[in-house]
Protein backbone atom coordinates (compact mmCIF):
# COMPACT_ATOMS: atom_id res chain seq x y z
CA UNK A 1 0.00 0.00 0.00
CA UNK A 2 1.27 3.28 -0.86
CA UNK A 3 1.76 5.79 1.79
CA UNK A 4 1.04 9.57 1.96
CA UNK A 5 4.38 9.87 2.61
CA UNK A 6 5.48 8.27 -1.05
CA UNK A 7 3.31 10.90 -2.84
CA UNK A 8 5.96 13.18 -3.46
CA UNK A 9 7.92 10.33 -5.30
CA UNK A 10 5.64 8.72 -7.29
CA UNK A 11 3.86 12.32 -8.59
CA UNK A 12 5.19 13.25 -12.05
CA UNK A 13 7.09 9.80 -12.85
CA UNK A 14 6.22 7.12 -14.55
CA UNK A 15 3.68 4.29 -13.91
CA UNK A 16 3.87 0.49 -15.59
CA UNK A 17 1.15 -1.87 -16.25
CA UNK A 18 1.60 -5.52 -15.00
CA UNK A 19 2.88 -6.58 -17.69
CA UNK A 20 5.95 -4.08 -17.66
CA UNK A 21 4.52 -1.31 -20.31
CA UNK A 22 4.66 2.25 -19.30
CA UNK A 23 0.95 4.11 -19.49
CA UNK A 24 2.14 7.17 -18.61
CA UNK A 25 2.92 9.43 -16.05
CA UNK A 26 1.21 9.83 -12.63
CA UNK A 27 -0.73 13.19 -12.18
CA UNK A 28 -2.62 13.53 -8.76
CA UNK A 29 -3.51 11.37 -6.16
CA UNK A 30 -6.71 11.26 -4.26
CA UNK A 31 -6.87 10.02 -0.59
CA UNK A 32 -9.25 9.01 1.28
CA UNK A 33 -11.20 11.55 3.20
CA UNK A 34 -11.51 9.01 6.62
CA UNK A 35 -7.76 7.76 6.83
CA UNK A 36 -5.95 9.66 5.05
CA UNK A 37 -4.42 7.18 2.83
CA UNK A 38 -3.98 7.64 -0.91
CA UNK A 39 -6.75 5.98 -2.94
CA UNK A 40 -6.70 6.69 -6.84
CA UNK A 41 -4.14 7.73 -9.02
CA UNK A 42 -4.67 9.96 -12.29
CA UNK A 43 -2.17 8.82 -15.23
CA UNK A 44 -1.40 10.87 -17.57
CA UNK A 45 -2.19 8.87 -21.09
CA UNK A 46 -2.70 9.11 -24.90
CA UNK A 47 -0.41 11.22 -27.01
CA UNK A 48 1.34 14.10 -25.10
CA UNK A 49 -0.49 12.94 -22.34
CA UNK A 50 -3.88 14.29 -23.89
CA UNK A 51 -5.91 12.19 -21.64
CA UNK A 52 -6.08 11.32 -17.79
CA UNK A 53 -7.48 8.08 -16.21
CA UNK A 54 -7.91 7.20 -12.81
CA UNK A 55 -6.33 3.51 -11.40
CA UNK A 56 -6.84 2.25 -7.62
CA UNK A 57 -3.98 2.35 -5.44
CA UNK A 58 -4.81 -0.74 -3.15
CA UNK A 59 -2.70 -3.24 -4.82
CA UNK A 60 -0.09 -0.75 -6.56
CA UNK A 61 3.22 -0.61 -5.29
CA UNK A 62 6.70 1.88 -5.50
CA UNK A 63 9.22 0.31 -7.49
CA UNK A 64 12.08 2.92 -7.20
CA UNK A 65 11.15 5.68 -8.86
CA UNK A 66 7.79 4.51 -10.64
CA UNK A 67 4.45 2.76 -9.72
CA UNK A 68 2.96 -0.37 -10.95
CA UNK A 69 -0.34 -1.39 -10.95
CA UNK A 70 -1.59 -5.00 -11.47
CA UNK A 71 -3.78 -3.34 -14.46
CA UNK A 72 -3.07 -3.79 -18.04
CA UNK A 73 -2.46 -0.48 -20.35
CA UNK A 74 -5.36 -0.84 -22.56
CA UNK A 75 -7.82 -1.30 -19.35
CA UNK A 76 -6.44 1.75 -17.78
CA UNK A 77 -6.82 3.50 -20.94
CA UNK A 78 -10.31 2.36 -21.49
CA UNK A 79 -11.28 3.67 -18.10
CA UNK A 80 -14.85 5.91 -17.64
CA UNK A 81 -14.37 9.39 -17.64
CA UNK A 82 -15.43 11.16 -14.50
CA UNK A 83 -16.20 14.30 -13.22
CA UNK A 84 -14.88 15.94 -9.80
CA UNK A 85 -15.91 18.48 -8.44
CA UNK A 86 -14.88 21.96 -7.66
CA UNK A 87 -13.37 20.65 -4.20
CA UNK A 88 -11.42 18.46 -6.16
CA UNK A 89 -13.27 15.83 -4.59
CA UNK A 90 -14.50 12.25 -6.16
CA UNK A 91 -17.98 11.34 -5.69
CA UNK A 92 -19.00 8.44 -4.31
CA UNK A 93 -20.98 7.52 -7.55
CA UNK A 94 -17.98 8.51 -9.45
CA UNK A 95 -16.14 5.96 -7.30
CA UNK A 96 -18.57 3.49 -7.22
CA UNK A 97 -18.48 2.98 -11.02
CA UNK A 98 -14.65 3.40 -11.17
CA UNK A 99 -14.39 0.35 -9.09
CA UNK A 100 -16.90 -1.80 -10.58
CA UNK A 101 -15.13 -1.16 -13.90
CA UNK A 102 -11.30 -2.37 -12.51
CA UNK A 103 -13.73 -5.23 -10.88
CA UNK A 104 -13.73 -4.34 -7.48
CA UNK A 105 -16.36 -5.49 -5.11
CA UNK A 106 -17.53 -2.46 -4.53
CA UNK A 107 -18.83 -4.38 -0.64
CA UNK A 108 -14.92 -5.30 -0.16
CA UNK A 109 -13.69 -1.85 -0.15
CA UNK A 110 -16.76 -0.77 1.89
CA UNK A 111 -15.67 -3.80 4.28
CA UNK A 112 -11.74 -3.75 4.53
CA UNK A 113 -10.28 -2.08 7.35
CA UNK A 114 -6.72 -3.18 6.26
CA UNK A 115 -7.12 -0.15 3.91
CA UNK A 116 -9.15 1.89 6.40
CA UNK A 117 -7.06 2.69 9.23
CA UNK A 118 -9.29 4.30 12.10
CA UNK A 119 -9.13 7.02 14.38
CA UNK A 120 -9.03 6.81 18.13
CA UNK A 121 -12.92 6.30 18.17
CA UNK A 122 -14.50 2.98 19.79
CA UNK A 123 -16.27 2.24 16.71
CA UNK A 124 -19.99 3.01 17.38
CA UNK A 125 -20.20 6.42 15.57
CA UNK A 126 -23.58 8.59 15.74
CA UNK A 127 -24.92 9.37 12.39
CA UNK A 128 -25.31 13.36 11.47
CA UNK A 129 -22.42 14.40 13.76
CA UNK A 130 -20.18 16.11 11.21
CA UNK A 131 -17.60 13.41 10.99
CA UNK A 132 -18.55 11.98 7.54
CA UNK A 133 -16.22 9.14 6.55
CA UNK A 134 -14.76 8.90 9.92
CA UNK A 135 -13.16 5.33 10.87
CA UNK A 136 -14.15 3.73 14.49
CA UNK A 137 -11.53 1.15 15.74
CA UNK A 138 -12.60 -1.41 13.02
CA UNK A 139 -11.98 1.02 10.59
CA UNK A 140 -14.21 3.03 7.70
CA UNK A 141 -14.46 3.43 4.33
CA UNK A 142 -14.50 6.78 3.12
CA UNK A 143 -17.22 5.75 0.47
CA UNK A 144 -19.33 4.54 3.75
CA UNK A 145 -23.07 5.02 3.77
CA UNK A 146 -25.49 7.69 2.73
CA UNK A 147 -28.00 9.99 3.58
CA UNK A 148 -30.76 8.50 6.14
CA UNK A 149 -28.96 4.88 6.28
CA UNK A 150 -28.39 3.36 9.36
CA UNK A 151 -24.48 3.14 10.12
CA UNK A 152 -22.90 -0.37 10.04
CA UNK A 153 -21.15 -1.82 13.11
CA UNK A 154 -17.54 -0.35 13.56
CA UNK A 155 -18.26 2.48 10.92
CA UNK A 156 -20.19 5.97 11.12
CA UNK A 157 -22.17 6.89 8.33
CA UNK A 158 -21.46 9.69 6.56
CA UNK A 159 -23.68 13.35 6.14
CA UNK A 160 -25.52 13.46 2.38
CA UNK A 161 -23.37 14.85 -0.03
CA UNK A 162 -19.48 14.48 1.77
CA UNK A 163 -19.66 10.71 2.40
CA UNK A 164 -17.58 8.64 0.36
CA UNK A 165 -15.41 11.32 -0.88
CA UNK A 166 -11.87 11.09 -2.10
CA UNK A 167 -9.84 14.13 -1.68
CA UNK A 168 -6.58 14.93 -4.52
CA UNK A 169 -3.42 15.55 -2.81
CA UNK A 170 -2.45 18.87 -3.70
CA UNK A 171 -2.06 21.97 -1.48
CA UNK A 172 -3.69 24.65 -4.88
CA UNK A 173 -5.40 25.26 -7.82
CA UNK A 174 -5.35 22.51 -10.32
CA UNK A 175 -2.36 23.39 -13.14
CA UNK A 176 -2.56 21.38 -16.15
CA UNK A 177 -0.17 23.71 -18.04
CA UNK A 178 3.26 21.93 -19.08
CA UNK A 179 6.40 23.86 -18.40
CA UNK A 180 8.78 23.75 -21.11
CA UNK A 181 12.33 23.89 -20.97
CA UNK A 182 15.39 24.03 -23.51
CA UNK A 183 19.48 24.28 -22.48
CA UNK A 184 21.15 27.55 -23.00
CA UNK A 185 24.70 27.33 -24.19
CA UNK A 186 27.21 29.32 -21.95
CA UNK A 187 30.72 30.03 -23.00
CA UNK A 188 33.64 31.13 -20.95
CA UNK A 189 37.27 30.93 -21.61
CA UNK A 190 40.27 29.70 -19.33
CA UNK A 191 43.42 30.73 -19.23
CA UNK A 192 46.36 27.69 -20.41
CA UNK A 193 49.73 27.09 -20.94
CA UNK A 194 50.14 27.16 -24.72
CA UNK A 195 53.72 27.15 -25.59
CA UNK A 196 57.64 27.92 -24.10
CA UNK A 197 59.81 30.60 -25.77
CA UNK A 198 63.46 31.38 -24.78
CA UNK A 199 66.68 33.22 -25.94
CA UNK A 200 69.20 31.02 -27.32
CA UNK A 201 72.88 32.28 -27.98
CA UNK A 202 75.43 30.64 -30.20
CA UNK A 203 78.62 31.61 -32.37
CA UNK A 204 78.49 31.16 -36.16
CA UNK A 205 81.80 32.20 -38.34
CA UNK A 206 81.12 34.05 -41.72
CA UNK A 207 83.38 35.45 -44.26
CA UNK A 208 83.54 38.52 -44.91
CA UNK A 209 85.22 40.75 -47.52
CA UNK A 210 86.78 44.35 -47.18
CA UNK A 211 88.78 46.35 -49.56
CA UNK A 212 92.05 48.63 -48.24
CA UNK A 213 94.81 50.47 -49.59
CA UNK A 214 97.97 49.08 -49.90
CA UNK A 215 101.40 50.88 -51.38
CA UNK A 216 104.82 49.30 -52.21
CA UNK A 217 108.27 50.39 -53.58
CA UNK A 218 108.92 49.81 -57.69
CA UNK A 219 112.55 50.72 -59.20
CA UNK A 220 112.70 53.41 -61.30
CA UNK A 221 115.96 54.15 -63.22
CA UNK A 222 116.48 57.98 -63.97
CA UNK A 223 119.33 59.02 -66.75
CA UNK A 224 120.02 62.70 -67.02
CA UNK A 225 122.70 64.43 -69.39
CA UNK A 226 126.24 65.83 -68.29
CA UNK A 227 126.04 69.55 -67.69
CA UNK A 228 127.98 71.98 -66.09
CA UNK A 229 126.00 71.62 -63.34
CA UNK A 230 126.57 68.02 -62.40
CA UNK A 231 130.34 67.69 -64.46
CA UNK A 232 132.26 67.85 -61.37
CA UNK A 233 130.13 65.13 -59.88
CA UNK A 234 130.34 63.15 -62.87
CA UNK A 235 134.20 63.39 -62.32
CA UNK A 236 134.48 62.17 -59.31
CA UNK A 237 136.08 58.82 -59.15
CA UNK A 238 138.23 56.74 -61.45
CA UNK A 239 137.58 56.96 -65.35
CA UNK A 240 137.03 53.24 -65.83
CA UNK A 241 135.73 50.70 -62.56
CA UNK A 242 132.77 48.62 -62.00
CA UNK A 243 130.53 49.44 -59.13
CA UNK A 244 127.32 48.72 -57.66
CA UNK A 245 124.63 50.13 -55.37
CA UNK A 246 121.93 49.10 -53.99
CA UNK A 247 118.10 50.31 -52.84
CA UNK A 248 115.69 48.67 -50.73
CA UNK A 249 112.29 47.98 -51.93
CA UNK A 250 108.93 48.69 -49.60
CA UNK A 251 105.65 46.95 -49.81
CA UNK A 252 102.54 47.02 -47.51
CA UNK A 253 100.78 44.48 -46.91
CA UNK A 254 97.39 43.58 -44.83
CA UNK A 255 96.85 42.45 -41.56
CA UNK A 256 93.82 41.38 -40.27
CA UNK A 257 93.01 41.22 -36.36
CA UNK A 258 89.94 41.10 -34.57
CA UNK A 259 88.25 42.67 -31.74
CA UNK A 260 84.78 41.98 -29.92
CA UNK A 261 82.66 45.05 -29.47
CA UNK A 262 78.39 44.80 -28.03
CA UNK A 263 76.25 45.51 -31.23
CA UNK A 264 72.73 45.52 -29.54
CA UNK A 265 71.00 44.18 -26.59
CA UNK A 266 68.05 41.41 -27.08
CA UNK A 267 64.88 40.81 -24.31
CA UNK A 268 62.03 38.56 -24.46
CA UNK A 269 58.25 40.28 -23.39
CA UNK A 270 55.08 39.18 -24.29
CA UNK A 271 51.96 40.91 -25.20
CA UNK A 272 47.98 39.82 -25.27
CA UNK A 273 46.43 39.72 -28.79
CA UNK A 274 42.50 39.58 -28.86
CA UNK A 275 40.79 37.43 -31.60
CA UNK A 276 37.61 35.99 -32.40
CA UNK A 277 36.26 32.17 -32.04
CA UNK A 278 33.04 30.58 -33.02
CA UNK A 279 32.30 27.90 -30.62
CA UNK A 280 29.84 25.25 -31.70
CA UNK A 281 27.79 23.26 -29.49
CA UNK A 282 24.20 21.49 -29.21
CA UNK A 283 21.69 22.25 -27.10
CA UNK A 284 18.36 20.37 -25.93
CA UNK A 285 15.05 22.11 -26.02
CA UNK A 286 11.28 20.57 -25.38
CA UNK A 287 8.78 21.32 -28.13
CA UNK A 288 4.85 20.84 -26.73
CA UNK A 289 2.42 19.68 -28.87
CA UNK A 290 -1.27 19.63 -28.99
CA UNK A 291 -3.85 16.83 -29.89
CA UNK A 292 -7.49 16.73 -29.79
CA UNK A 293 -8.55 12.84 -29.98
CA UNK A 294 -12.33 13.22 -31.45
CA UNK A 295 -14.97 10.66 -30.88
CA UNK A 296 -16.54 8.91 -33.40
CA UNK A 297 -19.51 10.41 -32.90
CA UNK A 298 -18.06 13.50 -33.85
CA UNK A 299 -17.48 12.31 -37.67
CA UNK A 300 -14.31 13.40 -37.47
CA UNK A 301 -11.09 11.33 -36.82
CA UNK A 302 -7.35 10.99 -36.19
CA UNK A 303 -5.84 13.83 -34.28
CA UNK A 304 -6.49 17.68 -34.25
CA UNK A 305 -3.66 19.89 -33.70
CA UNK A 306 -4.66 23.60 -34.19
CA UNK A 307 -2.41 25.51 -35.50
CA UNK A 308 -0.71 22.38 -35.99
CA UNK A 309 0.15 22.44 -32.14
CA UNK A 310 3.95 23.90 -32.40
CA UNK A 311 5.52 26.46 -30.32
Amino acid sequence: MITREEISILLDHPVYDGDGNKIGDAKHVFLDDASGRPEWVTVKTGMFGSSESFVPMRDAALVKDHLEVPYRKDKIKGAPNVDIDAGGHLSVDEEQRLYEYYGINWDSVLGDPAEREGGTGTGTGTAGTGTAGAAGAAGVAGAAGAAGTAPEPGRTAGTPGAAGHRGEARTGPRDDAMTRSEEQMHVSVERREAGRARLRKYVVTEEVQQTVPVRHEEVRVEREPITEANRGEAMEGPEISEAEHEVTLHEERPVVTTETVPVERVRMTTEEKSEETTVRGRVRKERIEAETEMDEDSGRRGRDVPGKGRE
